[in-house]
């Protein structure tokens, strides 16, 4: 096990609560793609018996969008109050199809940030947007991850492609999913309002209460409340310990960098991640560079077939450093890399919609299932030997030495800089 979890350096001045703790008797089960998602979550919505909640930063208007959508308008067809949220700018070119699709009784679509109106870029807070991929059906079943409701072989630059993207999700099954209820049914509130996070929760905590109305539909289902350990059935696994991890712009703001950093800090034997948009704050970049320095394994999978070039630019400027203190970088050329994953030592995974740049760990509304688990570890130390060996291992910077290689990072550190301040995050990334 990992020794107690130490603060980041600057969260206690900054007034970050401690890291969301995790609760037993859950069963995880891990999902490559929309072709082990899609199947599991149409399951999960046929069997609905009284509400369920899905929010999602694209919902695409293909095939495998239709099938989500027809899937949510047969459980609003049998009484179901179905529940659905995606952002603004992810969604913005299927909106119009979104809402002929969903236009039905006991179905409700909301938009989060809507930007079809000019004038909505002169809001504040546009650039941050939802990032979460959830769906919660009865408190019983929650996915959490970072697939989009869009086909896995469909590019939304890129066209068609042969195989499909690299991404994960887990199934949750136990006491956490009231926890990532609470969340998506927050995101769905606060997205009809379109208030910020303090008007919201003050309206929340008279209005609407939706602790007591999650408690509620629990004990009318009657499944285990927040916090109550479960005992597994009859041929289960053992329960697991689950913290549903999210990134929000009030109380919450480094909660996922924070528990990366904790975990990396405390590894003993090796670090695996698995992101496609890499570039870390200092804190981060001195939790992975100490990682090595110790001894310990540190692997990166990050993008080798490329979708955004600045992306790209911006992992890339710090690969010298990085291959300098011994950590390990693969680019993954099968398909595009979506995934956003690590493993850390036998026993500490997660799996979320967060990437290790500034828009997801300063800005974006996230979400990740931290698992501590050795078999599921496993599982997922397996999938990333698999993406590993089909990657390429870079061994030396693709940047040119000298003044050129620091004017890169010099530009990459300003564009990301700028970028946050015009979101209104100051200090230095």
């Amino acid at each position: 096990m990992h020794p107690a979890p130490s603060p980041v350096a600057g969260d206690a001045a900054a007034g970050t609560p401690p890291a969301p703790g995790f609760v037993g008797g859950n069963r995880v089960r891990l999902l490559q793609g929309g072709d082990e998602l899609f199947p599991a979550m149409q399951q999960a919505i046929a069997q609905a018996r009284a509400q369920l909640w899905l929010a999602s930063y694209i919902f695409h208007d293909d095939e495998a969008g239709a099938a989500i959508a027809e899937a949510l308008r047969a459980a609003a067809a049998r009484g179901i109050e179905v529940n659905v949220v995606v952002d603004g700018f992810g969604s913005k070119a299927t909106l119009p199809r979104l809402r002929a699709w969903l236009a039905a009784p006991n179905l409700r679509l909301d938009v989060f940030r809507p930007l079809e109106r000019w004038t909505a870029w002169l809001q504040p807070g546009q650039l941050r947007r939802l990032h979460q991929k959830l769906c919660v059906v009865d408190l019983e079943v929650a996915f959490v991850g970072g697939i989009n409701v869009i086909d896995d072989r469909n590019d939304l630059h890129h066209g068609r492609t042969g195989a499909p993207r690299l991404d994960f999700a887990v199934e949750l099954r136990g006491p956490v999913v009231a926890r990532v209820q609470h969340v998506a049914r927050a995101i769905g509130l606060r997205a009809r309002m379109g208030h910020d996070w303090r008007t919201e929760l003050r309206e929340l905590a008279h209005v609407n209460r939706p602790v007591a109305r999650t408690l509620e539909l629990a004990r009318a289902l009657r499944v285990t409340e927040p916090g109550v350990r479960a005992e597994p059935a009859a041929g289960d696994l053992a329960p697991v310990p689950v913290a549903f991890v999210v990134r929000d712009n009030l109380r919450q703001r480094r909660a996922i960098e924070r528990s990366y950093i904790e975990a990396i800090r405390g590894a003993r034997a090796r670090v695996d991640i698995a992101c496609p948009y890499f570039y870390p704050g200092r804190a981060f970049r001195r939790a992975l560079l100490g990682a090595a320095r110790r001894g310990l394994r540190v692997r990166l999978l990050l993008q080798g077939k490329v979708d955004y070039r600045l992306a790209a630019l911006a992992a890339r400027v710090l690969y010298d450093e990085l291959l300098a203190e011994g950590v390990r970088i693969f680019e993954y050329t099968p398909a595009f890399l979506h995934a956003k994953v690590a493993v850390v030592d036998d026993d500490w995974a997660t799996v979320g919609s967060s990437n290790i740049d500034p828009l997801s760990l300063l800005l974006n509304l996230e979400a990740n299932a931290v698992v501590r688990d050795a078999a599921f570890a496993r599982g997922l130390a397996e999938r990333f030997e698999q993406a590993c060996a089909a990657s390429y291992e870079v061994k030396a910077p693709p940047l040119r030495e000298g003044w050129r290689r620091w004017l890169s990072r010099g530009v990459v550190a300003w564009c990301a800089n700028a970028y946050l301040r015009v979101a209104g995050i100051t200090g230095r990334y």
